[in-house]
Order: C-alpha cells, then sequence, then structure tokens
C-alpha cells in the first residue's frame, strides 16, 4: 500500500515500493500553473520549468542534467494550467544522488541573470514552434473561445512579447510565493524501502525554507454561458480541425467518473459511438476522439476531429447527432461494462512503469486532496448505471451551449451562419434512435482488482517450430499483462516507387478483418479483452503487435494470430484506410521536421528504397489495393518467416501450444527476400531546400551510417549521446549557450542496410546558417579532439540507463526480442547492451567520428522559409 507523510514544514510524500526493476522515479508537484498568473505574468510559470534546471547554488548550469544523464538517469518537467511538475527517473543505485538534484533544483534555483536571457530565448523559439503546429493553434482557438474571463483562455506558454518582458526579480517574486513546502508534493515509487526514503527526504526537503505559502492568487470565476460561441477561421493548413466542446465542471466534482465514460462512449477507441459512425461508416473525417478535460477549474468535454475541408458540414452535422443520441438514448449494458473494464485495465497499464505510477499518485494527492480520491472514482465508475450516464449527456451537451471552433483550409468556404444552422437544426429534431448495439463481451469476465505491481521474471525460452517459425517466451509476473509481437522481414526495404506506401497501408490493414471476423468484431474483441491490437511496419520489416491482460490470454492471442495468419483485407476497409493514408500525405506539410527527414532521406539515397518516404507517395499508394497486400501477405508473412515473441504474466507451455496451434505450418506460398545493393556515400556534398512559409526553418545535416550488425555501432551510439541529450554538446552549446534552439539533437538510425547519422535543429531562419556552423563545429571537435573521461562516462550510463527505464514495459522487451531475432542478432541487444556500450572506448569514439563524419560526403536538407 502506498504511504503518505507530511514533513514539520508542509510538505507532503506519498511512496510506493516497487522492486520490478532496479529503478526509481522522484516527482515533484508544486501547485501552481499558468492559470494563477497575473496577467504580467503570463508564461511565468512554464519558464520556471526551464529556469530550475539552469543552476543552483551548488550546481552550476548544465550540470544537472550532465549529473543525471552520468548516472542514467533522465530529467524532465511539464507545466500545465494548474500544475507544474519536475521528474526524474534514475537506477535505483544512484537514487539518493538523483532525489538530491531534484530538491536542490526545486529548493535552491539560481536563477542567473544571464542564463535567465539565454533561456527567454529558449522559450520564443519554442513559442515559433507552436505556431508551425496545426494542432496547437486550433487548440489555443478553443481556449480563448471557451473562456472568456478565466485565466484558461490564455496559453501556458505565454506570448513572445510577455516572456520577453520578465526580470529576475520577477522570476523570483513567483518563485518565493509558490515553491513553498507546504505547495509541494512529492512522489516516489521504485525499488527503495521506507526508512531510507523518509531519511533522504528529510535531509534534502526537510527544515525551514524561508518562503512562507500565502495561498494561491484567486483566479476569475468564467460565467455561465449564455448561449453558443464559435470561432472559425481559415489558415494556412491542409486539413480542418474542428473543436465542438461543451463547458463541464472541475475534477473533484461528482459527474466527472460518468463524463469520462460518456467521453469514452463518444469518442475513444475504434469501437466508439464517433469512430463508427462518421469514420467508418460515413468516411467524413481522419481522425475523430472525444475527451473530457476536468482541470482544478471547469473543464470542456470536446469532440476533436481533423477532416478535408469538403465534409465540414456534413460531419459537424453527424457528430453533433451522434452526441445528441447520448442525451436521448441510454447505451445498452453490454456497452458500458466494455467501457468500464477498459478505465479499470488503463490502472493496470499504469502499472507497467514507476514513472506511471508516481504520476498518478502525485496528481491524486496534489489535485484530489488525496490518495483515497483513485479509489473513490473507481467505485464511482463501477456503480454507473446506463441512465447515470445519458443523464450527464443531457445535462452537459447542450447545443444551445456549444462552443464551436475550427482551424479550416484557405477556401473551405465554410461559414458560422452555416454551423450555427446545423447546431440549432441538430438540437431541434427528434434523436435518430438506432439499433441497440451489438456489443461482444467475454464469457463470465469479473470486475478487476488493480493490485500492486509484483517481482518474478523467468528465462527466455526459444522453441523453432517445423515450419521455421521462431517463437520466444519471457515470463515477467510483475503485472497482470502480457504483450505478444510477430515479426517479419520486409518494411520499406522490401518497397519500390511502384510499391511505396505499401507497408504502412498494410500494417494498418491487417487488423481490420479475417476470413472469420469483421473489422467491428476485432475492433470489439480487443475492447472486451482490454488490450491493444495492430499492424506495425518500419524500415526493415512488418507485423502484429498486441497487448492484452493475461486472464485473457487464451481468447487475446488466438484473435491476435487470426490477424497474422488470416487476413482478408476487404476491398472496403482497405478502401477506407488507403483514402486516410492518402490524407496523411496531403498533410506532410503541417509537419515540416518530419519533412526535413524525408527530404533528407531522398537526397542520402539515390537508389535503395530507404530514399522513400515510409508514407509513400500519392500516385503509389492511389494505385495499391487488396491484391497488392495480398500478394505481399503471401509472399512475406508466411509462418517459415515469422519470428513471434511473448512477454508478460504467461505460463510458458500455454503459449507454445497455441503458437503451435497456428504457426506449426507454412502456407507454401513463401518467397525469398529481394536482392538489394546500398548505395554508397555521397561523392560529393549535397543539399536540398524545400521552401515553406513556417515561423522556423528545419535543419537535417548527416552522413551514411551503419548496418544494424556493424561492430561500431556501439561506439557511433555513444558519440550521438555525447553530443545529444540535455548534457551533450549541441545542447550545450546551440540551445544553453546560444539560445538557437528549442529542439536540436543529433540521431543515429541503423538499418539492415546501412542508415544514417545526423543532427537535428529547429530554428528562427535568420539563426540558420549559425546553427550549421555551430552544429558542423561540434561535428569537427568529436572528430579531431579525444572526448573526455567524465563525457564518456555520462554518454555511456545515459545509454545504458535509459535501456533499462525503456525496458520497464511488456510491450518494450517483446518488440526488442523480436526485432532482434528477426535481424539476425539473436539476443545481443536484449542480454548484452550494457557490457557492449560500457566497453567503448574514446579512442573508439574518435575513430568512429573519422569515419562516420566526412564533410566531403555529407547531406543537409532544411525546410522553411
Amino acid at each position: 500500500m502506498p504511504l503518505r507523510y507530511a514533513l514539520p514544514n508542509g510538505l507532503t510524500v506519498v511512496f510506493e515500493e516497487q522492486h520490478a526493476a532496479k529503478v526509481a522515479a522522484f516527482q515533484v508537484w508544486v501547485k501552481v500553473g499558468s492559470a494563477d498568473e497575473r496577467p504580467d505574468q503570463a508564461g511565468l510559470a512554464h519558464l520556471h520549468e526551464h529556469m530550475l534546471f539552469k543552476g543552483t547554488e551548488r550546481r552550476g548550469p548544465g550540470e544537472i542534467a550532465r549529473d543525471v544523464e552520468a548516472h542514467g538517469g533522465e530529467i524532465n518537467a511539464w507545466t500545465s494550467f494548474d500544475q507544474t511538475v519536475y521528474h526524474i527517473v534514475i537506477a535505483s543505485q544512484f537514487a539518493r544522488m538523483g532525489l538530491d538534484i531534484l530538491g536542490d533544483a526545486v529548493r535552491h534555483s539560481a536563477f542567473d541573470k544571464d542564463e535567465l536571457a539565454r533561456e527567454i530565448e529558449v522559450v520564443c523559439e519554442e513559442i515559433k514552434r507552436s505556431q508551425d503546429t496545426p494542432g496547437r493553434r486550433a487548440s489555443r482557438d478553443l481556449f480563448a473561445t471557451a473562456y472568456q474571463v478565466h485565466p484558461y483562455r490564455k496559453p501556458v506558454i505565454g506570448t513572445e512579447e510577455s516572456v520577453r518582458s520578465f526580470s529576475r526579480e520577477k522570476m523570483l517574486e513567483f518563485y518565493h510565493r509558490y515553491y513553498s513546502p507546504k505547495n509541494l508534493v512529492l512522489s516516489v515509487v521504485g525499488d527503495l524501502r521506507e526508512a531510507e526514503v523518509r531519511t533522504w527526504v528529510d535531509e534534502i526537503f526537510g527544515g525551514d525554507w524561508g518562503r512562507p505559502f500565502e495561498g494561491l492568487a484567486p483566479r476569475a470565476d468564467e460565467p455561465a454561458a449564455s448561449g453558443r460561441r464559435l470561432m472559425l477561421r481559415e489558415d494556412d493548413v491542409k486539413e480542418a480541425h474542428l473543436h465542438l466542446s461543451f463547458l463541464i465542471p472541475h475534477s473533484a466534482h461528482p459527474d466527472v467518473p460518468a463524463l469520462d465514460v460518456l467521453a469514452m462512449l463518444a469518442g475513444q477507441g475504434d469501437a466508439s459511438r464517433l469512430a463508427v459512425e462518421v469514420k467508418r461508416k460515413l468516411n467524413l473525417v481522419n481522425e475523430v476522439q472525444a475527451s473530457a478535460y476536468t482541470p482544478r477549474d471547469p473543464g470542456l468535454f470536446s469532440a476533436s476531429l481533423t477532416l478535408p475541408s469538403a465534409n465540414l458540414a456534413r460531419a459537424l452535422e453527424e457528430s453533433a447527432r451522434v452526441l445528441a443520441e447520448l442525451r436521448a438514448q441510454p447505451v445498452s449494458a453490454d456497452e458500458l461494462a466494455t467501457v468500464k473494464s477498459l478505465i479499470e485495465a488503463e490502472a493496470v497499464y499504469q502499472r507497467e512503469t514507476v514513472q506511471g505510477v508516481a504520476r498518478k499518485m502525485g496528481y491524486y494527492q496534489s489535485s484530489m486532496d488525496g490518495l483515497e480520491a483513485e479509489e473513490r472514482y473507481y467505485q464511482t465508475v463501477a456503480r454507473l448505471t446506463p441512465e447515470d450516464v445519458r443523464d450527464v449527456a443531457e445535462r452537459y451537451l447542450r447545443f444551445d451551449r456549444a462552443v464551436l471552433t475550427g482551424l479550416l483550409p484557405q477556401g473551405s468556404g465554410f461559414t458560422q451562419a452555416q454551423a450555427e444552422e446545423i447546431l440549432h437544426a441538430v438540437a431541434h429534431e427528434a434523436p435518430t434512435v438506432r439499433p441497440e448495439r451489438r456489443v461482444r463481451r467475454p464469457a463470465n469476465d469479473v470486475p478487476m482488482r488493480v493490485v500492486p505491481s509484483r517481482s518474478g521474471t523467468g528465462e527466455i525460452i526459444q522453441e523453432t517450430l517445423p515450419s521455421g517459425a521462431r517463437v520466444l517466451v519471457r515470463p515477467e509476473h510483475g503485472v497482470p499483462l502480457f504483450a505478444v509481437r510477430a515479426v517479419f522481414a520486409g518494411g520499406l526495404r522490401y518497397e519500390t516507387a511502384a510499391t511505396n506506401g505499401l507497408t504502412t497501408l498494410l500494417g494498418r490493414s491487417l487488423s481490420r478483418g479475417t476470413r472469420t471476423r469483421d473489422a467491428e468484431e476485432i475492433t470489439q474483441l480487443t475492447d472486451a479483452y482490454a488490450g491493444s491490437l495492430s499492424g506495425v511496419g518500419g524500415r526493415n520489416s512488418v507485423g502484429v503487435r498486441g497487448e492484452f491482460l493475461s486472464r485473457h490470454f487464451e481468447p487475446g492471442f488466438r484473435l491476435f494470430a487470426d490477424c497474422v495468419l488470416e487476413p482478408s483485407f476487404p476491398e472496403a476497409e482497405v478502401a477506407r484506410e488507403r483514402r486516410l493514408l492518402l490524407q496523411d500525405i496531403l498533410t506532410r506539410e503541417d509537419k515540416p521536421s518530419g519533412l526535413a527527414f524525408d527530404l533528407f532521406s531522398r537526397t542520402l539515397y539515390r537508389a535503395h528504397p530507404y530514399r522513400m518516404p515510409a508514407l509513400g507517395e500519392h500516385g503509389s499508394v492511389e494505385a495499391l489495393g487488396p491484391e497488392a497486400l495480398r500478394a505481399y501477405h503471401a509472399a512475406y508473412m508466411d509462418p517459415s518467416q515469422l519470428v513471434l515473441s511473448v512477454v508478460g504474466d504467461v505460463k510458458v507451455e500455454e503459449v507454445m501450444a497455441l503458437a503451435r496451434e497456428y504457426f506449426d505450418k507454412p502456407r507454401g506460398s513463401a518467397k525469398p527476400a529481394p536482392v538489394l545493393q546500398a548505395d554508397p556515400p555521397p561523392e560529393q556534398p549535397r543539399q536540398e531546400k524545400r521552401v515553406l512559409a513556417r515561423a522556423q526553418s528545419h535543419l537535417v545535416y548527416g552522413f551514411m551510417g551503419m548496418r544494424l550488425n556493424d561492430p561500431r555501432r556501439h561506439a557511433l551510439e555513444v558519440l550521438s549521446m555525447i553530443l545529444s541529450g540535455q548534457g551533450g554538446r549541441l545542447f550545450v552549446e546551440l540551445r544553453d549557450k546560444r539560445s538557437m534552439a528549442y529542439s536540436v539533437s543529433s540521431f543515429t538510425i541503423e538499418g539492415v542496410d546501412p542508415g544514417y547519422f545526423a543532427a537535428y535543429i529547429g530554428t528562427s531562419p535568420e539563426k540558420v546558417n549559425d546553427a550549421l556552423a555551430g552544429i558542423r563545429t561540434e561535428l569537427a571537435r568529436v572528430r579531431e579532439e579525444r572526448v573526455s573521461d567524465a563525457e564518456l562516462e555520462r554518454a555511456k550510463q545515459h545509454l545504458i540507463g535509459t535501456n533499462e527505464i525503456g525496458l520497464q514495459r511488456n510491450a518494450s522487451r517483446a518488440a526488442l526480442l523480436a526485432l532482434d531475432k528477426c535481424y539476425g542478432m539473436e539476443l545481443e541487444n536484449f542480454l548484452h547492451y550494457s557490457d557492449n556500450i560500457a566497453g567503448v572506448t574514446a579512442e573508439a569514439v574518435r575513430e568512429v567520428a573519422r569515419q562516420v563524419i566526412d564533410f566531403d560526403h555529407s547531406v543537409l536538407s532544411s525546410v522553411g522559409p
């Protein structure tokens, strides 16, 4: 059971022991956010998130991130309307140090004047990045329209004008008022003991901070809506972003559990009402989802759509009609039972990682007046009836008080008058009464009990079936879940210019129908087993992944195996997925950083399939149909080519029995892999520019890289980490010291054939030349100079530690096992990654830098003004 106690100075501590992994998470929840700012402080809470990592009385600028990364940890923060949260995940052997760093940052931040000036520039770059993101712009419009008086109407990040106005004195005023022990919650979860946690917390957080808490500043109350609020505007976007929203109560209101259930019924998951009616049956939208956002003050229930502008009127009408039906007609008992199970299952999935548990505990203690609120929440969900859900729908989904906002492509022609007319008509028409939805439920299902994580790890069992299929099983009894992954060699490597996009279309279609089940049944069964199931494809492979509660192991595995072996690729389903994929291709310009990487690949590779975008091109995707998918599946997804991994709360003998039942025999139609020639490195520097009117320019600068099995890859990975990360050279030199960017990093992407090594930066157009020169300078340094022992150890420990953190989830372990086996790596990365990284020397780093970083054979891609 979680422990909760308070220090004499008022700081609240919540702690839970977990020993499934040698990892610990620390989170400090400061109960102040952007909604607590005065008008002259807009963005100040978010700027604190940046500045607390910029030095303390004991640690200089950059030391906090370097110290955490040098001990294999991750440190970051986020700011919302209501809180600011600082968090560290680190190996438990370094937990004391991690907690000391977090406490030092929160308690003794220096707010150096010069560092503040530099970080203000970084935040201004972050603001520009958000201006280039259509979804962010659409969200800002929603909150600015829904709230006329309340501070939720303002963006958390502030504006460039407000952020540039901040002084050190203004920062300290906010810091001293709100960063007081009585306004903080420390959440601790992981491989630790209560006695040591209490001792450390007393030493680091105890005593008088000299900052008595005077309470939060009052917030302006939002007046009750007296009518509809609409704001539609045209912008430089390729698809429309529409939000149909309604004001709802705050997080502690007793209606919130029912509103969460209503949101899941309305628009969360492929089986939800909006997804079935508006997306699948009518093909009106690219994406649709519903959410119940319940912060500290009244929040919003939203149906959010992205869609072609030609469908705006019909999509709004049909989405409103779905919500009107939920107001008028109770859902079926089976539909409600499925959603209840999914909500309960979320609590289990969150227990896979220490940071997931720490976040939940921090939220309930800081925002819901105590950990007990979680149990009350689930008890309320369990008691809900169909009539309870209809009641909240009727109470809050009132079209006479709806908020409608839209970011629309130029020339869409959809007006506020049209929208008003549609909402008025739907509000006054008799709701459509559809037949009760047939929902599949597991036989003899029982209510779930959320249990603490328990340790228990088995060895990896391997078996090759007569078909040639290779099966790996690793029992992990920490949480009552299992993950399963089927992998086949293929992916983008097997595509041609004529079939580019096939892997993505195939992955999206694998779970959209089999010989015995249609797409709706697969979706409903996946929900019934409280799981997830989808196809997946990449540059080197394709397959299927699934996660389910372990109590549904047999039916979940059978459903998974059916999608692997017997996908039927129905014409209607493939046509729908193809239309959505074509829309994704159309909207690539809305994601300029992704465009920069696509342009880089096309410039680096001239003949190899890696040159092509994973989504495909319009012409090639338009020509793909069910026959092409069936032919690929028969040729390259035969049991003889399969690698299957299962990780989680399973019994080995049960897994093997089902694996033999389904995958024991080949189908006889498998084809050998295509023969590919690797591209040589560029014979001279190559450079390509894509002109795009955006606030930032995006640069990718790099070189031909390595294969997955290249023995030098570990040294290259260490080199990349020396450059990247919050303590890396690119981050420190270009972001921390010169304020050129919010996002800057380096990447090494290996493949079955040579991949690439590159640096990326998103920066203001006037800074492009200096940014590129700065990147080249740092790349030249690692070629010519031996890296220091401290830098080398930081990079190695960070890689080792974050690998351990990343492998907490069953799905991550299942993917690593299956992909390594498929690529001929056996269990190299799973069993020996840490040893291989630890063995990298400074000489090996410089040698690989000289071999890979060759300025005479470089590639530069840029997207921007």
